[in-house]
């Protein structure tokens, strides 16, 4: 094994049955911090604009003990710039955001084996005050393709680790998101997102209309990832979640959850749970499903991701 590769490192213990720990949320931290939200990239332009804060941020998760830390670019797809009048500057970005973090990992790992995960979303803009996307911006899948391959070839170039494809909920353009990110021979991790609806019922975060067991089975079933879990969904959607993804892969399981609500472009800090009240449950999704890979999604900071590190120092 090179033991100057992060990413073999981290596999080699997520393959002993080692926890690893994500960061947390990267674009609420920087809402938090002070960093401007962008009224239709939300924090894509937080990379040009607040350069010294996204270090900060990034150090700061590898310093409470995150494996992975995650690019800004999970809003810096072609739709989300383009909408926001940045398509001319996507490779830019783009790259400027893997070398932020690259920085930071040099700043702050002290020769400690951190990944880099080059987020990828099929994020398109959302209705205004709302988290719901506006489905007039909604590209077909033949374009979506190109822009996928576009945005994954770039992020790979950069030098990211690993592609971390985010909020997978729309089959239609998850699949050639994943496809895109699987053809630069990069490992991918899949984070699948749901609704709990007042109901009980689970559901696509982006297509409602689609049971989170059906956008799960067809996700799953057509293969290109080497872990997959849920993420950006409220912590009462994890467990259950977990549970019928476990039903269709054996493999390394990840979760994180969030907390508050998102009315664009500012994510609402209420109710955010408490970093103990986290570990403890994660404690039991790891004991339950065999969870390997633990962090945080938006409204989640550092403090949740120090609290998690402790699971590690128990042994968990």
């Amino acid at each position: 094994m090179d033991t100057t590769n992060p990413m073999q490192q981290v596999a080699a213990a997520l393959a002993a049955g080692r926890l690893i720990l994500l960061d947390g949320a990267t674009g609420t931290e920087l809402q938090r911090r002070g960093a401007a939200m962008h009224d239709t990239a939300w924090c894509a332009a937080a990379t040009l604009t607040d350069p010294d804060l996204l270090l900060a941020v990034h150090r700061d998760y590898i310093l409470a003990g995150a494996d992975v830390i995650t690019t800004n670019t999970f809003s810096t797809n072609r739709p989300m710039l383009e909408a926001a009048g940045l398509g001319a500057q996507l490779a830019e970005i783009n790259r400027r955001a893997v070398a932020i973090a690259r920085a930071a990992r040099d700043q702050a790992a002290d020769a400690r084996p951190v990944v880099i995960a080059g987020s990828l979303s099929h994020q398109v803009p959302v209705i205004a005050g709302t988290d719901f996307r506006d489905p007039a911006a909604v590209p077909d899948r033949r374009t979506a393709a190109a822009d996928f391959a576009e945005i994954a070839t770039i992020l790979a170039t950069a030098g990211v680790d690993l592609l971390l494809l985010e909020m997978m909920s729309d089959p239609d353009l998850a699949l050639p998101a994943i496809a895109a990110a699987a053809a630069t021979g990069l490992p991918v991790w899949v984070g699948l997102s749901a609704r709990l609806e007042a109901d009980g019922r689970l559901v696509s975060y982006h297509r409602r209309e689609l049971s989170f067991a059906e956008v799960a089975a067809t996700i799953i079933g057509a293969g290109g990832g080497s872990a997959y879990g849920i993420m950006h969904s409220p912590v009462a959607a994890i467990a259950p979640c977990l549970e019928i993804i476990r039903r269709r892969w054996s493999g390394p399981l990840l979760a994180y959850p969030d907390s508050g609500v998102f009315r664009m472009p500012q994510w609402v800090f209420e109710d955010i749970i408490a970093p103990n009240h986290l570990a403890r449950l994660a404690r039991q999704w790891r004991n339950s499903f065999g969870i390997g890979i633990l962090g945080g999604c938006c409204g989640l900071g550092p403090e949740h991701i120090r609290e998690l590190a402790r699971l590690k120092d128990n042994g968990d």
